[in-house]
């Protein structure tokens, strides 16, 4: 998604597009996620590298087809990029100015591509246009000179397909096929009926073109895949009918001969049909969810799958899993919120149906996955099942609570289940499950965790909609033959006016407990559990509360569905202020004194982040993201970052990350938009340090040795300015040879990098020196005179072991004025 001032997606947010490299021995895989492309290794499964340069969503990504270790990307951001992608490095950027959906590099098109872009002045309207990529020194190039070749297509990659030898492309929308021939100038249209008879259904899904015959292969809405034939002509045109998948077909690839054509759709299976024959078919089955996209290798040896759950499933040409390559498990809906793992600092949200996913955003990639419903989930529309709701992690991370309820509005099947962690398996272990620990739907929980008063501080409080709140204990299990020494079970229940229970906080210290009934904030002992005070700002219920931290602990804050944001003192038990402001999300800062406040408003997320205890926010940034945020995080860095701006000062510590109401996961980026698209090779030319190899230790350790030997000896130390090379050097010898420009070009940057420069003068000094040029030619035989007094005089004071007195500038001008004044008239005497 676009990622406007500062917000961009991180970089395992969502896999967007998946190709396979095309030369041995198959190495690579390329695919777009979010505003990056990412190269990761086939063999080891680990990323190799990211490159970054886009602006915006990258939409589509095609190899060279003149050059194999050359790639390139379409962007939203009206960009098609030129990477060197095993350096990382872009070679071009041709700006095009429209929104690019799709691309298309062909064999037979060496100087221009294909894109697909909106019609303009035509809403959801889009066309098929021939750039030309033009020739240039620099980096930087224009590619505004556009050629259309097809109107009225779809704008999925997937909708468009060039046929044998690229000498006619195919577009399929709705139920209508278009096909051109490029050098007949010829466009010939198809339709289907639009009647849905006997449960079918016309529409066109996917199209792909035979690699060796002028054959195109359809998939359809109903599941059907159609193998159209004698398309030259408009009414001589045949097609037969291939059938399996029950529902759409969400796409086809054929092999590298064209012998096997595979087809993917919602049942999660892979079909693979030989000969074109509905009777000859292998399957791939339980591939976990259904396939969106589907990849053939240039040398047919391995395909790839792209699923709905963010996955990336490696498949060899015997129809045999090879391996798979996880991303952030898009949920159908993100229940739990976002949860940090104290433990890995990793993310955890729903992943599969009753799974909790642990994603490391560290390292990009899934950690693991946890089954907290353990059942088998069935893919039956209209179904009601047990879902994960509620998750909790203890301050250290060693309990887990979850909780996992039924569909069921009126009569909710409910379980609170507590996890331990076992350091032998390294892994959650299932301690207590408590059945029906409400009445109604659980609302919130939270754990206090108390350092200071060991394991008996460690409690649990939940919220329902029964208008009580319940605090959970752990207690030692006396039942001999019992598995574990302790258990979880309830020690009190609280309620306020018979309200419902909405949210729940502890105090940073664990002295405190926050419990909102409806409009009223209540704050309760957690030793005595006594009702200390209340708090209330109608109109409007508590939407979200939290206590401030720190050198703010005394406040508590809490959001209303009125549109209010207040803040208490808890020493005066009143009011401190309050700001008319629609929260929606509410977040604090673990390790600091900010909160972080998300408000809606007129279609558009802003962002508020603020001390409780200063009046005014610390960042303000308004229209962060055109999409509602419903859930934020703040997760620890390990080691503080530097940062220049202040106003991301706050963002020192930890970093703070966003989900959206359509499930994309989004950063606040502390660097500008620039700093972010700034190209490999400058970064590269500017790079300071340099990785240590034992040699160089060596070698810096020799140096620093003899540096100290010629010191001790009296030596003055000499420093060799080619030891700090400059800018220019370091870009000629890091940046690849392919991707230089010609020698000529550089051979004056080098040279001029090897001159040694003059020491900078004074401007009393630069003006002296002016002066005595312009007396030069006067005096050129009377210095020449005085040059040799002055040697034979030094030279026996010298030889004595004697230093002269060197005379200043000033004082050398004075000589010369005297020198040359008339002493003529003392003759007379």
């Amino acid at each position: 998604r676009r990622c406007p001032r500062g917000l961009r997606l991180p970089r395992g947010a969502r896999a967007s597009w998946a190709g396979v490299t095309a030369f041995p021995p198959r190495r690579y895989l390329l695919y777009a996620s979010g505003d990056f492309v990412k190269v990761h290794s086939v063999n080891t499964e680990e990323t190799l590298g990211l490159l970054c340069g886009h602006a915006d969503l990258v939409t589509d990504i095609q190899l060279n087809p003149h050059n194999h270790m050359q790639l390139y990307s379409s962007s939203l951001d009206g960009t098609i990029k030129l990477w060197d992608f095993m350096d990382g490095i872009p070679i071009k950027t041709f700006t095009v100015g429209s929104k690019l959906l799709a691309l298309y590099a062909l064999a037979s098109a060496e100087d221009s591509v294909f894109v697909v872009i909106p019609k303009k002045g035509e809403r959801d309207t889009f066309q098929l246009v021939s750039v030309k990529l033009t020739k240039g020194a620099g980096q930087d190039l224009e590619g505004k000179e556009l050629s259309v070749v097809l109107d009225g297509v779809g704008a999925s990659p997937k909708q468009i397909a060039f046929g044998r030898e690229d000498s006619y492309v195919v577009s399929v929308k709705d139920v209508n096929l278009q096909v051109y021939f490029f050098k007949q100038k010829l466009l010939n249209r198809f339709s289907l009926s639009t009647a849905k008879t006997k449960g079918g259904d016309n529409r066109f899904s996917c199209v792909v073109c035979h690699p060796k015959e002028d054959c195109i292969a359809t998939g359809h809405a109903d599941g059907k895949i159609r193998l159209w034939r004698n398309f030259h002509h408009k009414k001589a045109y045949t097609y037969s009918a291939l059938h399996w998948h029950h529902d759409i077909v969400m796409d086809l690839a054929y092999s590298l001969e064209g012998t096997r054509l595979l087809s993917g759709g919602v049942e999660s299976v892979l079909v693979q049909w030989h000969n074109e024959s509905s009777c000859q078919k292998d399957f791939l089955p339980r591939l976990g969810s259904p396939i969106e996209c589907i990849s053939m290798s240039s040398d047919g040896v391995l395909c790839c799958t792209l699923h709905t759950d963010n996955r990336i499933t490696i498949i060899n040409s015997n129809l045999r899993f090879s391996r798979s390559i996880q991303g952030l498990i898009k949920s159908r809906d993100v229940k739990t919120g976002l949860v940090v793992d104290p433990r890995t600092k990793a993310l955890v949200l729903n992943g599969e149906p009753g799974h909790l996913q642990f994603y490391s955003l560290q390292s990009d990639q899934q950690l693991f996955s946890l089954d907290i419903v353990q059942r088998q989930y069935i893919h039956q529309a209209g179904l009601k099942q047990s879902d994960l709701v509620k998750v909790a992690f203890s301050a250290r991370g060693s309990w887990l609570a979850t909780v996992e309820e039924s569909e069921e509005v009126a009569d909710p099947e409910l379980q609170l289940k507590l996890w331990f962690y076992s350091e032998e398996t390294q892994s959650f272990a299932l301690n207590t499950r408590i059945n029906i620990p409400h009445d109604n739907h659980i609302t919130d929980m939270c754990f206090r965790d108390m350092d200071e008063l060991g394991d008996d501080s460690l409690i649990l409080v939940t919220t329902g909609r029964d208008c009580v709140f319940k605090v959970w204990v752990m207690v030692g299990d006396s039942d001999p033959e019992a598995h574990q020494s302790v258990s979880w079970s309830c020690d009190f229940v609280g309620s306020y006016h018979n309200y419902q229970a909405t949210n729940c906080c502890f105090s940073e210290d664990g002295s405190l407990l926050a419990v909102s009934f409806e409009e009223t904030v209540t704050v309760w002992d957690s030793l005595t559990w006594d009702l200390k005070c209340t708090f209330c700002h109608p109109p409007g219920n508590i939407r979200n509360i939290c206590f401030g931290r720190l050198t703010c602990s005394k406040y508590l804050i809490g959001a209303t569905d009125y549109g209010f944001l207040c803040c208490w003192n808890l020493l005066t038990c009143a009011l401190e202020w309050s700001a008319h402001l629609n929260v929606v999300v509410l977040q604090p800062d673990p390790l600091s004194e900010h909160i972080a406040a998300v408000s809606w408003l007129s279609k558009e997320s802003s962002l508020f982040v603020f001390k409780p205890s200063e009046p005014w926010p610390v960042y303000i940034q308004r229209n962060l993201c055109k999409e509602k945020i419903l859930l934020a995080a703040f997760v620890p860095r390990d080691e503080p970052e530097m940062i220049n701006s202040e106003k991301y000062l706050w963002l020192r510590k930890s970093q703070l990350f966003f989900l959206t109401d359509t499930q994309e996961l989004m950063t606040l980026s502390t660097k500008s938009l620039e700093e972010r698209l700034t190209p490999s090779s400058k970064q590269l030319a500017v790079e300071e340090s340099l990785p240590v190899t034992p040699f160089s230790v060596l070698l810096g350790k020799h140096r620093r040795q003899q540096a100290q030997e010629d010191t001790d000896l009296g030596k003055p130390v000499v420093h060799n300015r080619q030891e700090q090379a400059s800018p220019a050097v370091k870009e000629l010898l890091h940046t690849p040879a392919h991707v230089l420009p010609s020698a000529s070009f550089l051979c004056t940057i080098f040279i001029n990098s090897l001159l040694i420069s003059k020491e900078n003068k004074s401007a009393e000094e630069v003006a002296d020196e002016v002066e005595m040029e312009s007396e030069k030619a006067e005096d050129e035989s009377d210095e020449e005179d005085v040059t040799a007094m002055e040697q034979e005089d030094t030279s026996p004071m010298e030889l004595l072991g004697e230093m002269t007195c060197k005379l200043s500038k000033s004082q050398e001008k004075e000589l010369r004025k005297i020198r040359k004044m008339d002493y003529s008239w003392l003759s007379a005497f």
